[in-house]
């Protein structure tokens, strides 16, 4: 499956239909399942969109930290723009994360730096197609890392 996501192909194909089968298999599952976490770990993320201002769910690769955190990427795919979600936690970094049923109210922090590139490096241990996404376009792909809030 690695291989097959690295393609330039399955970007063309797959934000049009992962997303959709992610929310589909949640709804029939009660929300107990997600199709991508066969694959890995995953989580929904609800942002407040930052031209709409109504909530925004995306279903989403995560790498859980043992300290609480999670750390999300995004690659769109290894498309040439940006995610949409990740716009909307710089514009309000307060979100919702839901993983494994249990919903919870996180903080977001694009990670810069030393720092970003120590979480890369572990994202990339998790999920080596990152660096064939990275490699296809021009903008470097954002790193968040998504802290509980305390509220």
């Amino acid at each position: 499956m690695q291989k097959v996501s690295a393609t330039p192909t399955f970007a063309k194909i797959a934000p049009s239909i992962v997303p959709r089968l992610d929310k589909a298999v949640h709804r029939l599952s009660g929300g107990k399942f997600m199709l991508s976490q066969w694959m890995l770990p995953s989580l929904f993320l609800t942002t407040t969109g930052r031209k709409s201002g109504e909530p925004r769910t995306t279903p989403l690769a995560c790498m859980p930290r043992e300290d609480g955190t999670f750390l999300v990427v995004g690659s769109n795919f290894g498309r040439t723009s940006h995610p949409a979600w990740t716009g909307n936690l710089l514009a309000d970094a307060e979100a919702t994360v839901e993983h494994r049923g249990r919903t919870s109210a996180v903080r977001a922090r694009m990670l810069e730096g030393d720092e970003r590139e120590a979480a890369w490096s572990a994202l990339l241990r998790m999920w080596p197609p990152y660096a064939q996404y990275q490699a296809r376009v021009e903008r470097q792909i954002r790193v968040f890392q998504l802290e509980p809030r305390g509220d």
